[in-house]
Parts: C-alpha cells; sequence; structure tokens
C-alpha cells in the first residue's frame, strides 16, 4: 500500500529539530514557536462539540435571567452575587469559599482518575486558544505548512498583509470576549450603557475593559501554549496527582517499538518492527509541541489530537487503530483491559458526596437574615418604670420574593417594641432594609446588668424566618 503523497508530503517535518528540541523550547533554552496541524478526526469532532456548547453558553448566560435575577454575576466592585438567578451576600460568602475549594477537590480528584482531561476539553484557555483564535488563525494564515512558510519569509506585501489582518481580528476578538467578560462582572445593561455613553463617563470601567482586552490579546497571540505548560499552576500539579491507574493519553509503546518508516508489502513483524511507522503525525498536531512517544509528560494536555493523527495514519497503511490511545500506563504495561477499579469508584462516590453537600448547603442557606445591633456609645434608660434598650435592625431577604413582616422578642417573656414607623414591615425581593426600635421590659424582669435576648422574624403566616441572639443592658443589681 502506497501512502505517500496523500498523507505525509502535506507536513513539513525539520527531524533533526525533532530530535535536538523538547515541547516549544530549543537546545539553547529559547522558544520554539509551535505550528501544529490542523486536527481532524473523531475526538477533535467531540472536542469541537463540546467547545461550541459552552462558547454558546458564555456569550448567552449574561442576557438570561430567572425572576429578573441575571443567572451569573460576580459584581466584586458592588458586592452583588448571583449564582442561578439566586442573590448571595457577604454573609453567604463561606459558602462561596466552600464551593471554591469543593471545586478545587474535584479537580484534583477528578485528575487523580481521569488525567488532564479538564485542560483538553473544558479548560478555557484551551477552548479560546483553540476553537477561536487557532480557528482564524488557520482562516488567515492557512494550515502549519503555510504559516511555517509565512514565517520564514520577508515582511513583503503579502505577510504585511496577513499578520496585520491576523492581529487585527485577534484584537476584536479580544475585545468582544472582554465585553461578555464584563457582563458577568456588571451586567449587560451596564456594558451596553458604558458603549453608549463613552469612556469619558465610565473612565475606570473603560480602562479596565482595555486592560483585559490587552491582556487577553497578549495571551492568545503571543503567549499560547505557554499558560498551560509554564504558568498554570494546575499543569504543575498533575505530576504528584497521576499515578499508573489514572487515565491519560498514552503511547502503546510495547506495540509501537521498534519504530521505523514504513514500507509496502513489508511484514513487520517478522522483522522486529513495531507499529509506529515513526511519522511524527502526532507531534505535528500537538498544540504544546510535544511527542506523546516519550511518555507522559507536565505539557500534554490530553487534547486528543494526537490520538485523532495516529488512528488516520493506522487506518491508511492498514494496522489497527488505537497505537495512541486513552488508557492507564497499567494497561499499556500489563497489556489488559481498562477496568473501573474499587479506588475510582469509591473517587467518584467521594466527588458525589462533595456536591451533594454543597448544595445542601446552598438549599439550607435560608430566606431571611436579621441582626439588631445597638447603636454605638448606646445604653440603656429607665421611664415609668420599664428598662428601654435602643437597637438598630437590619433585614436581609435572600429570596425573589415579597415579604410580610413582624418583629417580636422571644425571650424573655413580657417586651414591648416601639417602632419608628409602622409595626408590619414590607421587603421586596433582594432587598436590604435598616430600621430602628425601642424595646422594653418592667424593671422587675430584668435581673441583670446584661441580659441575654432572642429577637424572632415572622412572616405573614406567623412562622419565624430568621432569629437574632443578643444582649439586652439594665442597671447593675447586687443579689443577696
Amino acid at each position: 500500500m502506497n501512502i505517500q503523497s496523500d498523507n505525509f508530503q502535506q507536513t513539513e517535518i525539520d527531524y533533526e529539530d525533532f530530535r535536538n528540541s523538547v515541547g516549544t523550547m530549543d537546545q539553547s533554552g529559547k522558544r520554539k514557536w509551535v505550528f501544529p496541524r490542523k486536527p481532524k478526526g473523531k475526538y477533535t469532532n467531540y472536542r469541537n462539540y463540546t467547545s461550541y456548547l459552552l462558547l454558546a453558553l458564555f456569550f448567552g448566560l449574561p442576557f438570561i435571567k430567572i425572576n429578573s435575577n441575571p443567572v451569573f454575576l460576580l459584581n466584586v466592585i458592588d458586592r452583588k452575587f448571583f449564582i442561578f438567578g439566586q442573590p448571595f451576600y457577604l454573609q453567604d460568602f463561606f459558602i462561596l469559599a466552600l464551593g471554591a475549594v469543593t471545586s478545587v477537590i474535584f479537580v484534583m480528584l477528578f485528575t487523580v482518575v481521569f488525567g488532564r482531561i479538564f485542560c483538553g476539553w473544558l479548560c478555557p484557555q484551551t477552548i479560546f486558544m483553540e476553537s477561536v483564535f487557532r480557528k482564524i488563525e488557520y482562516w488567515i494564515e492557512g494550515d502549519r505548512n503555510k504559516q511555517m512558510k509565512l514565517d520564514r519569509q520577508e515582511w513583503d506585501a503579502e505577510k504585511i498583509r496577513k499578520r496585520i489582518t491576523k492581529w487585527s481580528v485577534f484584537a476584536l476578538t479580544s475585545v468582544i470576549i472582554t465585553n461578555f467578560m464584563f457582563m458577568y462582572i456588571v451586567g449587560y445593561e451596564e456594558v451596553f450603557k458604558i458603549i453608549t455613553e463613552g469612556p469619558v463617563d465610565h473612565s475606570l470601567k473603560f480602562l479596565g475593559m482595555i486592560g483585559f482586552a490587552v491582556a487577553f490579546y497578549f495571551t492568545f497571540a503571543w503567549l499560547r501554549e505557554q499558560v498551560c505548560t509554564l504558568v498554570c499552576p494546575y499543569g504543575r500539579l498533575q505530576g504528584v496527582l497521576i499515578d499508573k491507574q489514572t487515565i491519560n493519553v498514552y503511547y502503546d509503546f510495547k506495540r509501537g517499538e521498534n519504530r521505523s518508516k514504513w514500507r509496502n508489502n513489508e511484514d513487520r513483524k517478522v522483522v522486529g518492527k513495531g507499529d509506529c511507522i515513526d511519522c511524527h503525525q502526532c507531534v505535528v498536531v500537538c498544540p504544546t509541541g510535544i511527542d506523546i512517544r516519550n511518555g507522559q509528560q507536565l505539557e500534554c494536555v490530553n487534547c486528543t489530537a494526537c490520538i485523532d493523527a495516529c488512528d488516520e495514519v493506522m487506518e491508511k497503511v492498514g494496522l489497527p487503530k488505537g497505537l495512541i490511545r486513552y488508557a492507564t500506563e497499567a494497561e499499556i504495561e500489563n497489556q489488559e483491559k481498562f477496568k473501573f477499579t474499587s479506588r475510582m469508584k469509591a473517587t467518584a462516590v467521594f466527588l458525589c458526596l462533595l456536591i451533594g453537600f454543597l448544595g445542601f448547603l446552598l438549599y439550607d442557606r435560608g430566606t431571611m437574615e436579621a441582626k439588631f445591633i445597638k447603636p454605638a456609645g448606646s445604653t440603656f434608660f429607665v421611664k415609668n418604670g420599664k428598662i428601654t434598650n435602643s437597637f438598630i435592625y437590619t433585614l436581609l431577604n435572600k429570596t425573589n420574593e415579597r415579604k410580610v413582616l413582624t418583629i417580636k422578642v422571644i425571650t424573655p417573656k413580657n417586651a414591648e417594641i416601639d417602632f419608628f414607623g409602622t409595626n408590619t414591615i414590607i421587603l421586596k425581593g433582594d432587598q436590604i432594609l435598616k430600621g430602628n426600635i425601642n424595646i422594653s421590659f418592667p424593671e422587675k424582669d430584668i435581673k441583670f446588668s446584661k441580659q441575654n435576648m432572642t429577637i424572632g422574624v415572622f412572616d405573614e403566616k406567623g412562622e419565624m424566618v430568621d432569629s437574632f441572639e443578643t444582649i439586652f443592658e439594665g442597671p447593675f443589681k447586687l443579689l443577696l
């Protein structure tokens, strides 16, 4: 079978460069620019579908609202947080912190079992790089060979035109992504307001958006795969998380070695050759420039481009697919089928429990939060046989529903409450309300200078929605 012209001549290969350099760095320690070939195949299609879905969510979620609240909003500036349409406040910060910790643990445990799949399939860096900026580059400059040729040629009219076009489209794309990213911080209404009213009226926010756009442009126009190989801490962390039972993209060295060029009508097993025909197609498609045949490496993001490239070659030469595949190191060494081990089952159960616990906290965070604080420097006063304390109350409605509330003292008994206004409080959804009340007790009921007191907030059905424990102050009494 002759496979020369259709498969391998389309890609320029500098074999000396492959032998004398590793990843994105040459022998002298300088950066080697990566020109990956456009991948194609089953896994590439699956990754494209995943990327398109995630990109659609990224660009669409800012415009979706639940009960008039944005689905996701993380407004650190104004301290407004919405997750799945539910408002979160500084009082709920522990839940958000626990959610962040749970996410980190989830990623770590997921990596122990499934390797760095997150990097190749779900990471925003990979999605924007491979599904947006890389496709723009292919569209303007062409595939690997054309990009390498353009890089080597002098700065003539063609190179200037293509580079300026690419850089301009990259800059415009970075600005668009930045605008949508800011919608998750200040909301799409505020972003449209900044755009329509101009930078003069919103100078700080506008400068912030420009700064993020420059960072995006720098990341995807120049830094690129260096984010994965040098900057990202997750890539460094995976080295201590994976073991021989971790599923990763592996090269089957037992089947592939010894490597040798393909020759038609040759029985490779008889002459002691492996299935790897040393075509380097797995290398030229790699977005981080590594050779997967050298074993598992920190630079590998499990993007599966090498799997598709190798399967394509194996199909053309009539050899079984799967020379590069998802597998465990133990599976490759022992030539056994993958098994879902008890450790993996236990890890999956633990992950489900973590997510369930976080979901319970989100559900059980309460619908109302009330605080009753004595004004600074205030104390009690006695009048008409009653001891009175003043309090400033803060009521926070964590729901999107209108609440009709009343305030009552649960303990001690016989309390009287004087409101500065009506004693029925109407609180709109996602509203914070502050007010003042005086609480009085008969002198005979206050036995201590500092009396524990519990104040309850009740809805219109008479059910207590929150309570607050505080101190009621009175005169010092010497008990005999």
